[in-house]
């Protein structure tokens, strides 16, 4: 192994994916230890990591290359040692200088400082903050101003992030490609109609409101089932490089409206961002509250590549006419038609169905008549269906003349016998 040429014995220990196999075969000789180290481009530690600031300078020398650093505490008691805080954090950043793609999880020892510690990594392009209780907003915006290369951004669990002037800056910096926001109970969806032009570039949008004890229940408002969010455009912004985008459990009523029996003409918000998006490829809504059909069709009409749609739908309360009420999910048939119609390349549907009784398959808006010339029109080739009340053996014999279908999920369907299998079968 010493006499064969550096640059095969890289090639080879490239063609090596396991880290412990990795560290074994470094030990064989120096020469291998060197052009390993110098080889690694990730790393990923936790509790094990010795967090003396000597250590960390050794550990960075070990491997002057790295490019994907994770640092996760999860699990972690305090038995298991000292967490990392913000001047390990300085010796990541100020060491590494390929560092690109860095993940933070559950490390409560790092604050503000730990973020402006991150201006050194101008090459920085990734950042995944998971479960960060000490960095607050005004850490973030040290990160937006200081990581000029930045493009993607995760926040998850980070519970003292509210202001976001980090967020307008990013926005009118419009290098973000990847933002996404889980569980941040300072940030609401309003606040992202002050991203801006940051919108432009943006390729994929997740958005997941953190939920309360009160999210289970039905409640008692009110949502105008033929309200059109769409018919003005109030937001000067464009979202046309769009192509992933996830909403999840959004109340798009102002707060100080929750009175019971009010009828509530809800905000546009980040519905707005439905009819935007001309390159959207995967859709993905769960719980969010308020929408109907104009949406639906809005945003079938401006995405006619979409191929992966995603719904999971509880139930709301909808009307039209003062005098009447009717309990059921957000979209109809409407919908299905505006999808079959102008979704051409939809490929993957996922239906899922919370709180509707099997006794009352109207509590669903969608019928198996709408539901069969969306399958009919488009190629489908994965289906997934949670308590859809409304498909039995009829619509399984209609599914098993669909040529292109690859993956079916029934879950929950108690319409459906075993003479609706022998048809798939």
């Amino acid at each position: 192994m010493e006499d064969l040429p550096e640059a095969l014995v890289t090639e080879i220990l490239k063609r090596i994916t396991s880290t412990s196999d990795l560290n074994s075969l470094s030990l064989v000789s120096k020469q291998l230890y060197k052009i390993e180290g110098n080889q690694r481009g990730s790393i990923y530690v936790g509790s094990g990591l010795c967090t003396a600031t000597k250590a960390l300078t050794s550990l960075c020398a070990r491997f002057p290359n790295l490019r994907k650093v994770e640092i996760d505490y999860s699990g972690f008691i305090p038995g298991h040692g000292k967490q990392l805080d913000n001047k390990g954090l300085f010796v990541f950043s100020s060491h590494c200088s390929s560092l690109t793609d860095l993940t933070l999880s559950f490390c409560s020892c790092i604050d503000d400082s730990g973020p402006r510690c991150l201006a050194y990594c101008k090459t920085l392009v990734s950042l995944r903050l998971n479960s960060a209780p000490k960095i607050t907003s005004i850490g973030l915006f040290s990160v937006a101003v200081g990581c000029t290369s930045l493009s993607a951004l995760h926040l998850i669990d980070c519970e003292k992030i509210n202001s976001v002037e980090w967020l307008e800056y990013l926005g009118r910096d419009g290098s973000l490609k990847e933002l996404v926001v889980k569980n941040c109970k300072g940030i609401n969806h309003r606040d992202f109609l002050k991203f801006g032009s940051g919108w432009m570039k943006l390729q994929k949008f997740e958005f997941e409101r953190k939920r309360g004890i009160d999210d289970r229940l039905l409640g008692d408002m009110v949502y105008d089932s033929s309200y059109n969010a769409h018919s003005t455009d109030i937001y000067d912004f464009c979202c046309e490089s769009l192509k992933d985008l996830r909403l999840a459990h959004i109340k798009t009523w102002p707060e100080d409206l929750r009175l019971a029996h009010i009828k509530t003409w809800p905000e546009v918000g980040l519905r707005a961002v439905l009819g935007k998006c001309k390159a959207l490829e995967k859709l993905c809504l769960e719980y969010v509250q308020a929408l109907n059909d104009n949406d639906m069709i809005a945003l079938s009409r401006s995405c006619s590549n979409l191929k992966s749609i995603s719904l999971w739908l509880n139930l709301q309360r909808y009307s039209s006419d003062i005098s009447y009420c009717d309990t059921r999910t957000s979209f109809t048939d409407n919908s299905l038609y505006a999808l079959a119609l102008n979704c051409p390349m939809l490929q993957i549907v996922d239906l899922s169905f919370t709180g509707c009784a099997a006794d009352w398959p109207s509590e669903i808006g969608f019928t198996q008549q709408g539901f069969l010339v969306l399958i009919q029109s488009c190629p489908i080739r994965v289906l997934v269906l949670n308590t859809a009340n409304f498909f039995d053996d009829e619509g399984m014999k209609a599914l098993s003349s669909s040529p292109y279908l690859e993956i079916l999920e029934l879950i929950l369907c108690e319409a459906v016998t075993d003479a609706g299998m022998c048809f798939i079968g």
